[in-house]
Parts: structure tokens; C-alpha cells; sequence
């Protein structure tokens, strides 16, 4: 087994693709030893000591290294977990399984609630995130999460490689935005959730 890594824009994130399927559907995000928890290979990602983030994806998992630490010396420990767990053919998740764990991709439990009214609107944002955003920030080693939508509002949330990353302000507010905005004009701005 071989596994490939891609730089993100996240200088601290760093994508490492293991040639077959990480998650069945949905994403997972870990900003926490204690939320790894749920996952044996996440826990020894952050067993580490040097990774404060860890991200499933579809076909990857992306690793987040502690401040001051150099990928020179982290990536072939992060190389060995991943080897070991894919060899071994690991589960991803201890008890209930990725089913009952992942956050499913078309996930909108967010953090407002809609209204009704906006119901086309909404369809129209959703719609536009999975097919033309979703793609291109898990190319980046993300995936950006629908928190809701008030008063011409759209709120979203980053995760992965692009949350902390010191492009994800300028990706909402130039690409997100002008995107949604072009497309939806019932949509003013975007904004961090």
C-alpha cells in the first residue's frame, strides 16, 4: 500500500490520500483528543502529540500539526499510523460504526433555524454548496458545513484543513460569497459560523 500526500492551503494541514474510501458518506472532523475518542485511528493521530486536528474525508484524511512542529519529522509518523490502520483493515470507528458517528455530507443541522419561507432559497444555497463548493475545498482538505440562512445571511462553517486556515476568510468572503450571491440574489452576504 502506498499513500500519497498533497499540500493544503493550510500550511499546518497537510492531506494524505490512501488510495481507497476513509468515509462511505459524510465527513468527520476531530479538533480534540477527546472527540477521537470515537475512532481508534483519529486517537493515534493525537496520540502523537503533535496533531491538534484530524479530518476523514471521502478518499482522505487530513492532519493538522501543533505550532511549532515541522512535517519533516511528523509525516512519517502520521505515514506509519495510516499504514497500520489500512493494512489491518481497522475499523474507523469503535461501537456503533461510521454510520452513526459520521456527519452526513448533506448534514443541515445548523446552528439557526430557518425559516420556512426561505425554503427555495435555501434549496438554491444547498444545492450550489454540494455541487460547486464542496468539491473544490475538499480538494483543499476541508469541507464547509450549511449553519443557516436569516435576513439575506448565508452562515457556514469550515472544516478540516480549511478551518484555521489563512485563506478560509478570503474563500468565504470572495469565492463563497461571490458565487452565492451571483447565482442566489436573495443572498447578501456570507458569513463564519
Amino acid at each position: 500500500m502506498f499513500i500519497e500526500t498533497e499540500t493544503t492551503p493550510n500550511p499546518a494541514t497537510l492531506k494524505f490520500l490512501p488510495g481507497q474510501a476513509v468515509m462511505q458518506g459524510g465527513t468527520r472532523d476531530f479538533a480534540s483528543p477527546e472527540e477521537a475518542e470515537t475512532s481508534p485511528l483519529a486517537q493515534a493521530l493525537f496520540d502523537t502529540g503533535e496533531v491538534t486536528g484530524v479530518f476523514f474525508g471521502r478518499d482522505f484524511v487530513a492532519v493538522t500539526a501543533a505550532p511549532g512542529v515541522e512535517w519533516s519529522a511528523l509525516k512519517p509518523q502520521v505515514v506509519a499510523i495510516l499504514l497500520d490502520h489500512f493494512v489491518s483493515q481497522a475499523p474507523l470507528f469503535t461501537g456503533g460504526g461510521a454510520a452513526g458517528i459520521a456527519v452526513p455530507a448533506d448534514d443541515d443541522d445548523g446552528d439557526l433555524a430557518d425559516n420556512p419561507a426561505d425554503a427555495d432559497i435555501i434549496s438554491q444555497i444547498k444545492e450550489l454548496l454540494e455541487t460547486r463548493v464542496r468539491p473544490a475545498v475538499a480538494n483543499d482538505g476541508g469541507d464547509i458545513r450549511y449553519r443557516g440562512f436569516r435576513d439575506g445571511v448565508v452562515y457556514l462553517a469550515m472544516q478540516g484543513a480549511c478551518s484555521g486556515c489563512p485563506s478560509s476568510t478570503a474563500t468565504l468572503k470572495q469565492g463563497i460569497e461571490g458565487l452565492l450571491r451571483h447565482y442566489v440574489p436573495e443572498v447578501t452576504e456570507v458569513r463564519a459560523a
